[in-house]
């Protein structure tokens, strides 16, 4: 597994602080229903669908991502293995981009589509969130933000991927492999809530 840059992070870190206007929307709590899950979206396969029509038979991972913050860029060569792992658990597997600013430039719907392919992670549904509007109800804050859901859309797990977005050989906590082995084995998931550690979510200011 390749090791972070710390160079490249340092010279996102203000970026990644910048204020986009998430801290005006609530992150859902654990137990709350998702809400908007009939709410169509623009797809990379070229289709427009609904996270209800991704929903698997044991639940939903919704991930919020984009192709440029650097912390996405360490954790997204996990995003291939979480598809796996989804699929074996019958959970539906979703990564949503709700960087409206961006959305001529870095984030833009071919820009998203290279990115998946070249990352090896086509094959996951890959979502335009426009104008940022699942990620104000779900109150999405980074990238990435993890938001696991059962099979009644409560929400069971919300934060990071694991604890150690620099290597992935360095994880200590498993966090989003362990709430998804405990939530299909009908066990207790703890922790439950960890904190979301990435780019803010790029929204247009009103």
């Amino acid at each position: 597994m390749k090791k972070f840059s710390l160079f490249a992070l340092g010279a996102w870190l203000i970026l990644a602080a910048m204020g986009f206007g998430g801290d005006k929307y609530e992150t859902l709590k654990i137990g709350a229903k998702a809400p908007m899950v009939e709410h169509k979206m623009a797809s990379t396969n070229g289709e427009t669908t609904t996270l209800n029509k991704l929903k698997g038979e044991n639940g939903t991972l919704v991930i919020f991502s984009c192709n440029t913050c650097p912390f996405v860029i360490a954790w997204e060569d996990r995003y291939p293995d979480l598809a796996r792992e989804t699929k074996d658990a019958s959970i539906g597997f979703v990564l949503i981009n709700s960087n409206e600013a961006k959305r001529q430039g870095d984030d833009s719907m071919e820009e998203m589509k290279e990115h998946a392919s070249e990352k090896g992670y086509a094959d996951i549904p890959y979502l335009v969130d426009k104008n940022s509007l699942l990620a104000n109800a779900f109150g999405g804050k980074t990238t990435p933000h993890v938001f696991l859901f059962n099979n009644d859309w409560e929400l069971v797990y919300e934060g990071a991927i694991d604890d150690n977005y620099k290597d992935a050989d360095a994880v200590n906590q498993r966090y989003l492999h362990d709430a998804i082995h405990n939530l299909i084995d009908g066990k207790p998931i703890n922790p439950n809530d960890t904190k979301a550690i990435g780019c803010s979510i790029k929204r247009v200011l009103n």
